[in-house]
């Protein structure tokens, strides 16, 4: 049997902390260990939201200060405090993948320090800045399998496109998308002030996050065509941040290449839901957004909010809790990721990880 995955945490604000709950609180992360975490923040305030989580409550184990680390269900957690990649000396933690979820680093210039400190490899919460940034990009349920082992930066797109990208697929294959437009409806985030301040040069995002709703830039459309590129020209996208906590929201306007009913879309959704298990869920109960929070799912698609109009125009609802779903997406991918490079390691490296 060989040794658990080891991860390391980059960064422990919203995703960081889901990731390390996702590996407790879901089954198949067993064969993964979270052994260390680097945070500028103080461990106190650490530990602190690691164990009592406004969003998600509290956590279902233990979680205390052992020293200078962390002690989740009696298993140490190594942390440190640094500000820049390569103050940390990764390599003596001897970890397999790096999780960096601080959402600072886009480029390769930027992730390059990371592995020149000893990462093997970098799993990131983020899009790449371009498709050359990252060696491959991820929606797991899609294309998880075209991952060699040879990568050394990987990216797990977005929330947003992990959401979308599956229904998409399923739609284009099914029917055809001649034009797609995607209007996402996303929970506040850590970018808006809760109250009107010098926070941000998008001077939306100098408004207060709890008291409107505000139109914000997106990436959107393009990740949809790096993952989807049939579908380059067809998609434009827009986001708008309403004030709630979490669980997020995308109004899929779409242009089919032939006539369906909004039987026929929802009947295709249930159907998708058997190819994707674990990852796309379907639901025509009069649903609320809270519904969702904590759901694993990456999207949820929302078949009573399904319709159509003639002329192959079609719309789509779909939910998604944009920390939980993308939390848990992380770690399918980087056990897909291990997978793949423990098949390429040479024999006797494997044999002297090891253990019985």
């Amino acid at each position: 049997m060989s040794r658990p995955l080891r991860l390391a945490i980059n960064g422990y604000g919203r995703i960081g902390r889901c990731v390390l709950r996702a590996l407790y609180e879901s089954p198949h992360n067993s064969g993964c260990q979270i052994v260390a975490i680097n945070e500028p923040a103080d461990l106190a305030t650490m530990a602190y939201l690691s164990q009592f989580d406004s969003t998600h409550g509290v956590f279902p184990g233990t979680i205390e200060q052992a020293g200078d680390g962390l002690l989740v269900n009696g298993r140490l957690v190594q942390v440190s405090h640094e500000h820049e990649p390569d103050a940390v000396d990764w390599r003596t933690l001897d970890i397999d993948i790096l999780l960096e979820c601080s959402g600072r680093y886009g480029s390769r210039e930027q992730l390059q320090p990371f592995l020149d400190a000893g990462c093997p490899r970098v799993l990131l919460s983020q899009p790449g800045n371009s498709a050359q940034d990252v060696d491959y990009t991820v929606v797991h349920g899609i294309n998880q399998d075209g991952l060699t082992g040879h990568e050394r930066l990987v990216s797990n797109a977005s929330c947003t496109t992990n959401a979308i990208i599956p229904v998409l697929s399923e739609l284009d294959a099914a029917f055809g998308v001649e034009h797609a437009f995607l209007t996402t409806l996303h929970s506040v985030m850590n970018d808006q002030p809760m109250i009107d301040g010098y926070h941000h040069a998008d001077l939306r995002r100098t408004r207060s996050a709890m008291q409107s709703i505000i139109p914000v830039s997106t990436g959107l459309a393009q990740g949809v065509e790096r993952l989807l590129p049939q579908l380059a020209g067809k998609v434009q996208a827009k986001a708008i941040r309403v004030p709630i906590l979490n669980v997020s929201a995308i109004d899929l306007m779409l242009t089919l290449r032939r006539d369906v009913t909004e039987q026929q879309l929802n009947a295709l959704m249930m159907e998708a839901t058997t190819r994707y298990q674990g990852l796309l869920a379907y639901s025509n109960h009069p649903h609320a957004s809270v519904d969702f929070n904590h759901n694993p799912h990456s999207a949820i698609i929302d078949g009573s909010q399904t319709r159509t109009n003639g002329d192959g125009f079609a719309n789509l609802f779909v939910w998604f809790d944009n920390e939980w779903g993308f939390a848990n997406r992380m770690l399918d991918v980087a056990q897909a990721w291990a997978d793949r490079f423990r098949e390429v390691e040479m024999p006797d490296q494997a044999a002297s990880r090891a253990y019985s």
